[in-house]
Formats: C-alpha cells, structure tokens, sequence
C-alpha cells in the first residue's frame, strides 16, 4: 500500500527550476533513502512532502486520495513528521518539555500536566534511548544528551505521537561512528514499528545499511530508482558517481 504518491512534480523559484518532473513513493512499512548532491532537489521534495511548499505541476496523492493544498499542519494531522537536520530541539530546556513541546498534556484546569510528561519522557528514555542511569533525568537539558541521543529522542517522539512516516534529513552528520550507530539503530525500530521513513543522507554506507529502496535525484528530475535487493553498496555508490555527479 502507498501512503505518498508523487508524480511528474515540478517546482520553481521564479527562472530556477528546482524539480523538473520528480516521480517518487513511500510504501507503508517502508524505509527509502532519497539520495543526490547538493542542489539536487532532495531538500525542495521533501518541503513538498511535508507540506512546506506548494508543488506547481504534478499529482500528489496521500493513501490514494489527490492532495490540491497542503501544509505543515495537514502534514502532522496526517502522520508525517519531519526531523530535520539541527533536530529542532531547544538544547537549554528540559528533555520533557522538548518532548511535549507543542503537544502538551493539560489537566482539567487546563494547565500542564507535568508529572504525566516527565513520566513518558523517562518511558523513552528509557526503551528508546537506553539511558537508563541516574545521570539523565526528564529535567535535565537537552544540552546534556549526545548528538546521537538528540537525534533519538526527536526519532522517539515522532513515533509516540503516532506518525505514520518520518522524515530524516542527513540524521548522522557530524556523528562520531558509534553515535551513528545508535541512530541506525533508532531507524531500525521505525521499521520495525511498522512505521515508514524517507532518509536523507550522503552516507551510503548508512543508508545501504536500513533502506529498502533508493531514489537518486539529479539536477531536479528522478535519475533512477532501485531496490536493495538489486545492488549492493558498490554498485549503488557506482551509480551516484556516474548519474548523479557524487
């Protein structure tokens, strides 16, 4: 089943065509790995996908229903989260209110209810993050975690509000090699949630790794699209080379 369908997309900057008729999908229970160089259209698609720029030409459907306009706040009432490369968290707050931020619990009186989100943000992290000594707390900043860790309490709190496909954008840049690794590992789980995701990344070596299909996008248009289950990791890195210019 295709939760997203988008075919022949285009889009434009006044002259500059930044999409030049990009065919792309996004399986239920899929992860894909949307790769290109730089200014090759990769970041413009995903605006598209979740709802932050409107396509100009071309069919976009969402579970087989054609989608006219859509926003950020249509992307979320749909399941589509997005997490983006600086991750978006407040690193001087607490991890709890980064969590719930803009989803907060309100009791009857209206107010937070704290003791309710710093009891879930201790559930994940706990059994996402797996920090489970006394050194991290639900009140401790964000500051606190490493890069992986950031990126893994964004990947867990996608997936406690329920979304149905999460957006990764370059999650293991600037990661030390073992941080990366736990941040595989929370993509991992995405799939085995039975959940889908676009991941976006210049590391092959990252992508090969937990992808299930892979679209190359080059100077605004899809290259080429292929399953993992057709290549390995030196035939796809051959392919970026001599299609996509990477």
């Amino acid at each position: 089943m295709e939760i997203i369908r988008l075919e022949n997309i285009w889009k434009s900057f006044g002259k500059i065509h930044a999409l030049e008729g990009v065919n792309f999908s996004l399986k239920k229970n899929e992860i894909v790995g949307l790769l290109g160089d730089n200014g090759a259209g990769k970041s413009t698609l995903v605006k598209i996908i979740s709802g932050v720029f409107p396509h100009d030409k071309g069919n976009f459907y969402l579970n087989g229903e054609k989608i006219e306009k859509f926003s950020p706040k249509l992307a979320r009432q749909n399941r589509i989260e997005t997490v983006h490369q600086d991750r978006s968290l407040a690193e001087n707050q607490a991890i709890w209110r980064n969590f719930f931020m803009g989803r907060h619990k309100t009791n009857f009186l209206g107010f937070i209810d704290k003791k309710f989100e710093k009891k879930e943000t201790l559930k994940i992290l706990q059994k996402n993050l797996g920090l489970k000594g006394v050194g991290i707390t639900p009140d401790s900043p964000v500051s606190s975690l490493s890069g992986g860790e950031r990126q893994g309490l964004s990947i867990g709190r996608a997936m406690y509000f329920d979304s149905e496909v999460i957006i990764l954008d370059e999650p293991t840049t600037a990661l030390a090699q073992n941080e990366s690794q736990k941040v595989i590992s929370f993509i991992k789980e995405i799939k085995n949630q039975g959940k889908s995701c676009i991941l976006i990344t210049h590391n092959l070596r990252h992508v090969f790794e937990v992808a299930d299909r892979f679209v190359i996008v080059s100077r605004g248009k899809t290259d080429t699209i292929i399953n993992k289950a057709d290549t390995d990791l030196d035939n796809l890195t051959k392919i970026l080379i001599d299609h996509a210019g990477i």
